[in-house]
């Protein structure tokens, strides 16, 4: 029920204006059952959370009033009670819903259709190509020929819907930061890890039932890696177990009622006798932690990806924390659509979502690592990764539940 209401509010008071700003009238998604376009399962009521048979949505921004209009074959309520139905003569099957869409796009006359078709980028996470070739030569065919003129692709539309929060969701998201960094807290502690006994798949499965056994779910299987000083390498090679001396890096997401978490944090597994990490250890966290600070500082709206990407990464590289970069947004899926800020491989320039502003009531990953050399590790470059969740809202950018200054202690 709570994410059914908040979707009919989304529908009235966020989508109108996306759709308006992006200069767009009208949006046609169309999909088939288990085969659905992935937008279609973000404007459909739980518990259907997917398309019957051949299912319509159409989205008009009209000159008397917003419309929320379904052409799918079960009626309107297979998609959502908030729906109106333009699709009634159901014994002529699945040719005549279309049908009644080319009708009703006839009489709305929309300036702009958008569909969910975009073949500028390959290697894009708009998630905007979720139009079958066959569903759009059904359409195109339907269509009056100066309607095909009007055909343009919705990614622009596509891409901030799946990016933009309500106030709900922003307050859920909250909880669900909270519960990730409690459940880091306890993984990285020795109620869980017992040193030179446990292995490090044992806590990744710990990881996973303890999700589910929270009532969440996680959309990639929790990773835990081990980096090994060169003492440590000689005498373990690369075993599964956790060493004392070990350093260990953590990937965790969370996701509930279409919202995902995901973090990546770092614990130092204590020999014998030590009380803190090696403080090479802790100089390399601190470049994290600096370099993190300065990323939340150039988060400016209206900036691309690809502005924020060289400026932080300038600044970083300028201070000697030697960053690369890899933010991505999370929404409805983890690596969501919406503005991307580099890939491991690309730190000048990203086509596609890093040429994507940045919005307000948009939540991201802030994704990086940093590089230094640690003296108690024979001067060995230590790479650490470090992620966590970032809200940008009101012109500022902040973490969600902050991060922890420290390295975790695993003793």
């Amino acid at each position: 029920e709570t994410f059914n209401q908040n979707l009919e509010w989304k529908l009235d008071n966020i989508l109108p204006g996306i759709m308006k700003e992006e200069g767009l009238d009208m949006w046609v998604i169309i999909n088939f059952e288990y085969t659905e376009d992935p937008v279609y399962k973000t404007l459909n009521t739980w518990p259907g959370d997917g398309a019957r048979r051949l299912s319509i949505l159409i989205f008009h921004d009209a000159p008397d009033g917003f419309k929320k209009l379904s052409a799918t074959w079960h009626g309107p309520y297979a998609s959502g009670y908030m729906y109106e139905g333009i699709f009634t003569d159901r014994a002529s099957g699945a040719e005549a819903q279309f049908t009644a869409v080319a009708d009703y796009i006839r009489k709305a006359d929309p300036k702009k259709i958008g569909i969910n078709y975009d073949n500028t980028v390959l290697d894009d996470f708009s998630h905007a190509n979720g139009l079958s070739h066959m569903h759009y030569e059904r359409l195109y065919n339907a269509l009056d020929k100066k309607y095909r003129d009007r055909l343009v692709s919705a990614k622009s539309v596509v891409r901030r819907w799946y990016e933009t929060r309500s106030p709900l969701e922003i307050s859920l998201l909250k909880q669900m930061t909270i519960a990730t960094h409690t459940l880091i807290k306890e993984f990285f502690s020795t109620a869980v890890i017992t040193p030179d006994v446990s292995t490090a798949t044992e806590v990744r499965w710990w990881i996973a039932e303890k999700i589910e056994a929270l009532g969440y779910d996680f959309w990639f299987f929790p990773s835990l890696d081990i980096i090994r000083s060169p003492e440590n390498l000689a005498l373990y090679g690369r075993d599964d177990v956790i060493r004392r001396g070990d350093l260990l890096h953590c990937d965790v997401g969370i996701s509930y009622m279409g919202l995902t978490t995901d973090m990546q944090h770092l614990a130092y597994v204590c020999r014998v006798g030590e009380e803190k990490a090696p403080a090479g250890l802790t100089e390399v966290y601190k470049k994290g932690l600096r370099f993190q600070q300065i990323a939340l500082e150039e988060m400016v709206e209206g900036r691309s990806g690809n502005e924020i990407l060289n400026i932080t990464v300038e600044r970083g590289t300028a201070e000697g924390l030697r960053p690369v970069m890899y933010s991505h947004p999370i929404n409805y899926f983890g690596h969501g659509s919406g503005m991307t800020i580099g890939m491991v491989e690309k730190q000048k320039f990203l086509a596609g979502s890093g040429e994507h502003t940045l919005h307000n009531n948009t939540t991201y990953a802030l994704e990086f690592n940093v590089t230094g050399k640690v003296p108690e590790w024979e001067n060995q470059d230590v790479t650490m990764g470090f992620e966590e969740d970032m809200i940008f809202s009101n012109g500022k950018a902040w973490l969600i539940d902050g991060y922890p200054q420290q390295l975790y202690l695993v003793k």
